[in-house]
């Protein structure tokens, strides 16, 4: 008897084993698909945004990246209602199948200088199909594994799918990092870039056919052997008043938070290092890459925690941290990573005094706007594109009065265009900016990053911190999900606050931050944006966010 208890106990472990594997490994290939663009959305700017000045074309390649994230709640909604309506197991099997396609595609996609326009048409059209792909993968996933978990073990279980994000970012780092020192960065940015693209349609291959291995989820076959499946799942979960508000909830107090925190320190973070802090790209990919590995186990560590002390507090907990720390910590990177431009914004800041009806949002969303209007405009432009942090100060409202950029104890008056001949207009500007970047390179803000200046393992620590954030909010979403909506409808129900939650608050992260950047100035403001939905959230779930790491979920 006991031998047949014994050899029951180690069939049951090697099937969870299996359904963890199966649903994990697919769940990273889509994660790597899905992340390789935002890592190259630099060199993504030059190839198929190139029509358009440098500023806008990197905020048209982060917009891009976000368009991705936009379609995500309608790819939940579709095949969240495939999901219950038909089982979890081949709705991901379709949701993977549309994301490899995409993704190959990308990768022999010509570019702006080959097609012109078509490209960057084309790009955005791939990524939707992404986003759509990603909006089905996530809930059947994590319900997948949910419900083959033992009671007791949802957090623990369904960690190990919370990893998978990190993990197909880290696994896109390290083919994107190999690429490059294998034939060269200038290489790679020509045509290399388009290798781990390619490579994916392997790993489409392997994750299919791991996860035709699988069998149906026990509690949707439960419910379809005594016919309990819901007839109509997005009415059930969005019409009814209790599901509705527990959406709402779920959404504003846990999934938005914990979305912008995500993204904030596995993302922004590396945008801010490569765009902002002038570092090379292979190196910020490196930094990015070694705090993951050191950060990923933690996501089972939470994971686990929350099945002894709850979902809420630990959730809740990371968002108030990110909101206390985010300004510190950002200001500590670029000390660690520039040393030079920290020791320059303390040293000689930059001012620019200007009637604020002179100036212009500095940034064009036709691409073709060079900001030579108003003195304001050429200074501004200038400083934005040489990656110069800078305070606004007003000055009356007489329009006569000159705009001008103070650096340090120097003083530089930007060139009117209308009091200049038409014909000499391009020149004037022109010589401000040389004059410009010469002030600011004597008071010591550096054209790059110097790699030997950068303290690495402090770097590294910061980072760490970051990714310690995503693993407190990342890890216990899943269980806090699955548990929060019945059984019959809950694909649908979770995944949409999830993909709102992470497509939007958080995939649109990157593109606002760095929008808000370019209108102000300060290259810290755009971390705002985190904090301030991260309060949101911590007020509305100790309000209102129900507990439920005790409850029965195959009802």
């Amino acid at each position: 008897m006991s031998e047949h208890i014994a050899v029951a106990t180690t069939e049951t472990r090697q099937s969870e084993r299996k359904v963890i594997l199966a649903s994990s490994l697919g769940t990273v290939f889509e994660w790597y698909d899905f992340y390789l663009y935002g890592l190259l959305a630099t060199i993504i700017s030059a190839q198929f945004f190139s029509g358009v000045n440098e500023t806008t074309g990197f905020i048209f390649a982060l917009a891009a990246f976000a368009a991705g994230f936009a379609v995500r709640p309608f790819g939940a909604l579709v095949f969240g209602r495939i999901g219950d309506l038909v089982g979890r197991k081949n709705t991901f099997l379709v949701t993977m199948g549309l994301m490899g396609a995409s993704t190959f595609l990308v990768g022999v996609l010509p570019s702006y200088a080959s097609i012109g326009v078509a490209a960057p048409v084309l790009l955005v059209v791939l990524r939707l199909l992404q986003g759509l792909a990603l909006g089905g993968e996530y809930g059947g996933a994590a319900t997948y594994v949910a419900e083959h978990a033992p009671e007791g073990k949802r957090g623990l279980f369904t960690s190990f799918i919370q990893t998978t994000a990190t993990l197909g970012l880290f696994a896109a780092l390290l083919v994107v990092i190999a690429t490059r020192y294998l034939i060269g960065e200038e290489a790679f940015i020509s045509w290399g870039w388009r290798i781990p693209f390619l490579i994916s349609v392997i790993l489409l291959g392997v994750s299919l056919w791991i996860r035709l291995q699988l069998e149906e989820s026990p509690v949707f076959q439960k419910m379809k052997d005594e016919g309990t499946t819901s007839k109509a799942p997005l009415t059930e979960a969005f019409g009814r008043w209790a599901n509705l508000k527990l959406v709402l909830i779920v959404l504003m107090g846990a999934v938005a938070g914990q979305a912008v925190v995500w993204y904030t320190g596995q993302f922004y973070a590396l945008f801010f290092l490569e765009k902002t802090l002038k570092v090379d790209g292979a190196t910020a990919n490196i930094l990015i890459a070694v705090a993951l590995a050191l950060g990923t186990p933690f996501f089972i560590l939470f994971g686990w925690l929350s099945d002894k002390i709850g979902r809420k507090p630990i959730i809740l907990a990371g968002c108030a941290l990110a909101a206390l720390t985010y300004f510190p910590a950002f200001h500590l990177l670029t000390a660690a990573a520039n040393p030079a431009m920290a020791k320059a914004q303390e040293s000689a800041a930059v001012i620019v005094t200007a009637n604020p009806g002179a100036c212009s949002f500095q940034f064009d969303p036709v691409g073709k706007n060079k900001f030579e209007n108003s003195g304001c405009d050429i200074a501004k432009a200038a400083l934005a594109k040489a990656g110069v942090s800078y305070t606004n100060v007003a000055r009356g409202t007489v329009t006569i009065l000159p705009a001008e950029v103070r650096i340090g104890d120097r003083v530089l008056t930007a060139p009117e265009p209308w009091r200049i001949a038409e014909n000499e207009r391009a020149g004037a500007a022109e010589a401000f900016r040389k004059e410009l970047a010469e002030a600011t390179a004597a008071a010591g803000y550096p054209a790059k990053a110097d790699p030997a200046a950068i303290n690495k393992p402090l770097v590294v620590a910061i980072l760490f911190y970051l990714v310690l954030l995503v693993t407190m909010v990342y890890g216990p979403i899943a269980a806090l999900l699955v548990e929060l909506f019945p059984s019959r409808i809950r694909y649908s129900a979770m995944s949409l606050p999830y993909h709102i939650g992470n497509g939007w608050f958080g995939g649109f992260l990157p593109t606002t931050a760095f929008a808000m950047v370019a209108a102000t100035g300060n290259i810290y403001y755009g971390l705002w944006y985190p904090v301030v939905v991260a309060v949101i959230t911590l007020v509305v779930g100790l309000l209102f966010l129900p507990e439920t790491f005790r409850r029965r979920i195959d009802e």
